[in-house]
């Protein structure tokens, strides 16, 4: 079997971020350009913070990529950190540059983050040392890696985009449409219904009149997928606990549904499953896709549809109660710079995992070293399936 995995490296304020991705076939077309464009749309999107201003994210390719293509060897990436700059000695990696101007260790640990739990796991003094890994800046990172499975998934005739369907209490009726991706892209919310994204911006604004957070729910969509991929053999090889794993691992997503998903266990079974049927020339299909894409472990053909569940960031400007490391004193919680709502942003790296997690199970599925060998393999699995 081959695998496309990845692993990325580096802080929120330390000079880069670095990711490995290992497994991509050889002769796929990359370049930084295309990496770059899906850096920007996650640094975009009401309600972001300060740091987006200060951040320009560029791409540098330092491995596994020769005249614009891949080559079969591991792809490293590296994001360089322009806030850097401004931390000084915090984040030094050698004790002798620390000195006299080691920084102030940070003892409040923020309710909803990782700060106290990672503490106490890591056995660190300084929370500093969590809140840096922690901290969704390593998004980035995955969104880069996103981007060369996206490529291949375009070169299986799949595509994968994300719309916002709901912030706060606004939510949005619009559709994800191939015909709907300019209006969502140009839409400061990624909502693909105008009214309801007015609606959503102005909840972001109160809220940071409040000195509050919003979360919301965000859909992403696979469209043209090649069915047959993923198993109902083992759990973990079934292709939604594969996805349900992947939006599970981004920062604040606390919920995760493929197709109907709760709405199916208030419905009566003729109203969620979806009748088959068979068409020349395009083989064995569905009257609906209230499945989401995913029958019994395995793609169906049909778009592959999932929401996620993102709670409000757990920073607030007006802060909670929290307790001091080592003197157990009661105290409010800690400020660092935060977004009042990053839904939108978000949405572009779930469809980083998601396109990711897409691009392993097929080449779990079909293997091929070079691009033309999984072409082929895909083609070839279509065409015994429409005759079947």
């Amino acid at each position: 079997m081959t695998h496309l995995r990845y692993l990325t490296a580096g802080e929120s304020h330390g000079r880069q971020l670095t990711a490995i991705l290992e497994g991509c076939p050889a002769g796929l077309a990359v370049s930084r350009e295309r990496i770059d464009r899906e850096l920007a749309r996650r640094q975009h999107g009401y309600g972001r913070g300060d740091r987006q201003s200060i951040e320009s994210d560029r791409v540098e390719i330092v491995g596994g990529v020769r005249y614009g293509q891949t080559t079969g060897a591991p792809l490293a990436l590296v994001i360089a950190n322009r806030d850097a700059a401004n931390w000084g000695d915090v984040l030094a990696v050698d004790e002798s540059e620390g000195g006299e101007k080691r920084a102030e260790p940070v003892l409040i640990p923020r309710p909803g983050h990782a700060d106290l739990g990672g503490a106490l796991l890591y056995d660190r003094d300084d929370i500093r040392d969590v809140i840096e890994r922690a901290s969704a800046r390593e998004t980035a990172a995955r969104v880069a890696c996103g981007v060369v499975a996206k490529l291949l998934l375009e070169a299986v005739g799949c595509h994968v985009a994300s719309h916002v369907i709901a912030i706060g209490a606004e939510r949005s009726e619009g559709r994800l449409t191939p015909d709907s991706l300019s209006r969502v892209e140009g839409d400061p919310c990624r909502c693909a219904d105008a009214q309801a994204s007015a609606r959503m911006r102005g909840a972001i604004d109160a809220a940071r009149e409040a000195g509050d957070t919003l979360g919301g729910v965000i859909e992403i969509v696979a469209f043209g997928y090649p069915p047959g991929i993923g198993s109902y053999v083992q759990g973990d090889r079934r292709l939604s606990a594969r996805i349900a794993a992947a939006v599970m691992s981004v920062p604040a997503m606390k919920g995760v549904e493929v197709g109907l998903g709760f709405a199916a266990a208030g419905l009566p079974g003729s109203r969620v499953q979806d009748p088959l049927g068979y068409e020349e020339g395009a083989g064995y299909v569905r009257a609906s896709n209230r499945a989401g894409g995913i029958e019994g472990g395995i793609s169906t053909g049909e778009p592959i549809v999932v929401r996620a569940a993102m709670k409000p960031i757990a920073t607030l400007a007006n802060p909670l109660a929290s307790v001091e490391l080592g003197t157990h004193a009661p105290v409010a919680s800690r400020y660092e710079r935060a977004d009042v709502c990053a839904v939108p942003a978000a949405g572009i790296v779930l469809e980083a995992v998601l396109a990711l997690t897409l691009a392993d199970a097929v080449l779990d599925r079909f293997g091929g070293a070079t691009v033309p060998d999984v072409l082929a393999a895909v083609e070839a699995f279509r065409a015994r399936t429409q005759t079947r």
